[in-house]
């Protein structure tokens, strides 16, 4: 029987805070507890906008 390797891995997408839009999505260990850095937003590209904003979780 095949192991499951991500087991404590969890799947968040990263919501633009100017268009709303879910431009990304990541996993996270969450084996430690939620890395403070994903807290807070990080600040990724937004397509639509075309400019770097703040990205914000959301979890689907």
């Amino acid at each position: 029987m095949a192991k499951k390797k991500n087991a404590a891995r969890e799947f968040l997408w990263l919501q633009c805070t100017e268009s709303g839009d879910l431009n990304y999505r990541t996993s996270v260990n969450t084996k430690g507890g939620m890395p403070e850095e994903l807290k807070a937003g990080m600040k990724k590209y937004s397509p639509r906008l075309r400019k770097h904003t703040l990205h914000k979780i959301k979890k689907k």
